[in-house]
């Protein structure tokens, strides 16, 4: 059904969606990104899953009591008159705003549950009660851990291998219990920094979390069963390249013509080594060494189809059982499960959708969805100079890092970076560069690993 779209005409101009403290230098407006302007839709299907005619929950302030337990939260009206009567004080803005209480209160809290939709590039998250939902977002995940320790490799290496003599090292290396790579531990690290930080600001009684169990060999090889698990797919095969050539009927999977003595076989990576391939058989192309060559010359990796690779799958195997270890009294679901519900009310495909129905929404009144991003806070890149040379590793962490917000003169802006020193940083504001002395700046936010994404 064509939905249709018409323009409301009794809304004010820049009506303001959040307010983070009374201070003047503190406000900061959400505007509407259409000015004047708040569309409609007729299509009643779109609003049939609220059961409340469409409504949704502005924004919210988090409330913490004066031993800092988590309260309920109030209204950004209720917010604004707490801190005037300084009966609150800000505790932090980014990426939720949350004030602490300056007087006792009453203890008494609403049953609050979490969902999370796990995830290997971003996870969902959504907390509701019996009437709405309290918080809802999607978080993405900085996906560069691989590659920082590949550099992080190649710069140790060569620093080694200066030195005129090593001590020679074996049978020194152990694994401690529950080890896991640095990149699969990062990102499971995300998901527990998130449900730590969304315990400390709700009260929440009852943790949800979607994982996943995937039989790869039975994707790969539907018809597979019983021994066949433990042969593999090189079985009974001398090697990986009378594999590739069993594999390929003799022929180029360039050109398609037969392998002779003349024009001999070469193994392509058909994802390179450096993008994150591996040396897996499904990544393995088998070549004449003219079209090797051809290949590489001309750069035409596209002729190659490249095979689906399953690192999200397989970090969805690993973290189920880690999540039952870390909250033991949280309740794991499935995606299949998540399909049915969400389908059933009707709801978007998307991952703060199905954070929702995993938490076990039904007719809760829905809020505005928010972006949050992950930042490397201990950026360990090599100085530059004006040559391009990297002489050494930055070591000295100034004080005021990207994504901080700072006040100037009432106004609020965003940290882009910092140069001269630490002396002078670069912000922006609606669009905006500007630059700054540190000596001018009147407040400092600080925000951690995980800040709220300005759109």
């Amino acid at each position: 059904m064509q939905q249709f779209k018409g323009k409301l005409k009794n809304v004010p101009t820049g009506a303001p969606q959040a307010c983070s403290s009374t201070s003047p230098s503190l406000n900061r407006e959400e505007i509407l990104s259409e000015r004047d302007k708040v569309w409609t839709l007729n299509n009643l299907d779109v609003d049939q899953h609220r059961h409340k005619g469409g409504q949704t929950v502005s924004a919210i302030a988090y409330v913490l009591s004066r031993e800092g337990k988590p309260l309920m939260p109030c209204s950004p009206r209720k917010a604004r008159i707490l801190l005037k009567k300084k009966e609150a004080h800000v505790i932090k803005i980014n990426p939720f705003f949350v004030i602490q209480l300056d007087k006792e209160t009453s203890s008494h809290v609403q049953y609050c549950s979490l969902g999370i939709d796990s995830g290997s590039v971003n996870i969902g998250f959504s907390s509701i009660n019996k009437e709405k939902e309290l918080v809802c977002g999607t978080l993405e995940m900085d996906k560069r851990t691989s590659k920082r320790l590949t550099e992080r490799k190649m710069y140790r290496r060569h620093r080694r291998n200066c030195l005129w003599y090593r001590q020679p090292r074996f049978n020194n290396r152990k694994n401690k219990t529950g080890w896991l790579p640095p990149s699969i531990q990062r990102k499971f690290d995300t998901h527990m920094s998130l449900i730590n930080k969304l315990k400390k600001i709700l009260p929440i009684n009852k943790i949800n979390i979607e994982s996943g169990n995937f039989d790869i060999q039975k994707i790969e090889n539907p018809d597979i069963k019983g021994i066949q698990y433990q042969q593999g797919s090189l079985y009974e095969y001398h090697n990986m390249r009378s594999f590739l050539m069993a594999r390929e009927h003799g022929k180029c999977q360039l050109c398609g013509k037969e392998f002779n003595k003349n024009n001999g076989s070469h193994i392509h990576h058909i994802i390179p080594k450096s993008d994150g391939g591996t040396n897996r058989e499904k990544n393995l192309a088998l070549l004449h060494e003219n079209c090797h060559k051809k290949l590489h010359k001309e750069q035409k990796y596209a002729l190659l189809k490249k095979n689906k690779a399953y690192k999200d799958a397989s970090f969805m195997n690993i973290i189920g059982g880690k999540f039952r270890s870390a909250f033991p009294d949280c309740h794991i679901t499935y995606g299949n499960e998540t399909f049915v519900k969400r389908n059933a009310l009707r709801l978007e495909k998307t991952h703060y959708n199905d954070a929702f129905v995993i938490a076990g929404g039904t007719s809760q009144i829905k809020t505005d969805p928010i972006i949050l991003k992950q930042k490397h806070r201990n950026n360990r890149s090599l100085q530059l100079n004006r040559k391009g040379f990297r002489p050494s590793i930055r070591r000295q962490r100034y004080s005021i890092q990207p994504y901080d917000s700072i006040v100037i003169n009432n106004k609020k802006y965003e940290v882009k970076g910092s140069h001269n020193y630490g002396k002078m940083v670069l912000c922006a504001n609606n669009g905006n560069s500007f630059n700054f002395n540190i000596k001018k700046i009147e407040k400092v936010f600080h925000t951690n690993s995980i800040y709220l994404a300005l759109c």
